[in-house]
């Protein structure tokens, strides 16, 4: 236990640059959680890597946290390196779990303090954490269930709310609030748990009439999921079943999208101290080694985006307004990357929000920064800032 993080004070060359709530001056202690129970645990261990490597150790101290795929909060070591991707496989938290007891953040609003626990052991106070920096991504992290439990706790944290995290992990109340804001959305249907399980027959008839409408391909896709896992493009009536089997292994409701015939393009937000602003757009060319722009494409084979989109500046000055309009319509904070189809029409039709988008080396929120002037140590800064002069709750 004595290799176990403390609390720890400013050397003789740091700033002392917040007052702690016990009294002591110290730098603002950051806790980086990450992995979690979803199919996306990997992707948020790549994450926190690039995240350690950049925060500014000077101004912050770090308390690394991993919650493992079984749900155990751990604390792991404080090491990106040994959190990359190998041999195409992604990384897990067990991978830099350094104790096999579980970390608990505190329930009590008047006590901002982390304790480790150990079978057969006195409990050890690991120190008060001010704010923490949430890198799931997913269910059980990125859809709200953190942000409710950060919010009971008084503790504040990085990115959105318990609401926005919500609707930007529910694709289907994503596009009806985007809808009622006046922003473009594609044709796209639900599958509910229960008709898929009352009448399958009843649910093929109506994708069949949707097609019909809209077109074959179709993008069957779970509707409150990420990094594209579990998205089926499907090209006839015989590819459904499958498709859906596909998407309810990672959940049961389902959104299924018609084909919009134009060009990706992605967009960052992030909050500044006068309000959000948008990054320079990226581009995703069309992915021709795999059926689209799939889990593998984006973190396997790293499918290179272009930064910044060949957009005219018209083009450009309308996906940056329309970012930021989703930002605000989902009521976001912190951050938001958010992903557009430019069709041949010359029309953006937005096709998601990510509250929580990745930051490994190759993800396109921290490249758009990048481009726009804002590197990612200063990303990094201005996310934990822009927590720390919000307060959670109603206050």
């Amino acid at each position: 236990m004595s290799n176990l993080p403390s609390p720890q004070s400013p050397g003789p060359d740091e700033p002392a640059v917040r007052q702690a709530p016990s009294g002591y001056a110290r730098k603002p202690r950051v806790a980086v959680v990450f992995g979690g129970r979803s199919s996306e645990h990997g992707v948020s261990v790549v994450t926190a890597a690039s995240l350690l490597r950049a925060i500014d150790r000077t101004k912050y101290d770090v308390l690394p946290i991993g919650i493992t795929t079984e749900g155990r909060w751990a604390l792991t070591a404080d090491e990106p390196d040994r959190m990359a991707i190998a041999d195409r496989r992604m990384p897990t938290v067990e991978q830099v779990a350094d104790h096999e007891g579980a970390v608990v953040l505190p329930v009590d609003p008047a006590s901002r303090e982390v304790v480790y626990t150990e079978a057969g052991a006195v409990p050890k106070a690991l120190g008060e954490v001010d704010v923490v920096f949430p890198l799931l991504h997913g269910p059980y992290g990125e859809d709200g269930t953190l942000q409710g439990l950060l919010e009971l706790s008084g503790v504040p944290y990085v990115g959105a709310g318990v609401l926005a995290s919500a609707v930007g992990m529910d694709k289907e109340y994503m596009k009806r609030i985007f809808t009622s804001f006046g922003l473009a959305v594609g044709p796209y249907t639900v599958v509910r748990p229960r008709e898929w399980d009352r009448d399958p027959a009843a649910v093929r008839e109506r994708l069949t009439g949707f097609a019909a409408e809209h077109g074959w391909p179709l993008f069957v896709k779970p509707a409150r999921g990420g990094s594209s896992f579990g998205i089926s493009k499907v090209e006839g009536p015989e590819g459904l079943d499958a498709a859906i089997a596909e998407a309810r292994r990672h959940d049961p409701k389902l959104v299924v999208e018609a084909l919009l015939r134009g060009r990706e393009i992605e967009c960052g937000v992030l909050e500044f101290e006068d309000g959000p602003r948008a990054s320079v757009p990226a581009e995703i060319p069309p992915v021709t080694t795999h059926a689209f722009y799939d889990f593998e494409a984006k973190y396997i084979d790293s499918a290179e985006g272009v930064v910044p989109a060949p957009l005219t500046p018209a083009q450009t000055a309308e996906v940056q307004r329309l970012a930021v309009a989703a930002f605000e319509a989902a009521s976001c904070e912190g951050l938001v990357r958010a992903d557009f189809f430019l069709l041949d029409s010359g029309e953006f039709v937005i096709n998601e929000i990510n509250t929580m988008p990745g930051f490994t080396p190759i993800s396109m929120y921290p490249r758009m920064w990048q481009e726009s002037g804002v590197d990612y140590p200063e990303l990094v800064d201005r996310l934990i800032q822009a927590a720390l002069r919000r307060s959670t709750g109603l206050r």
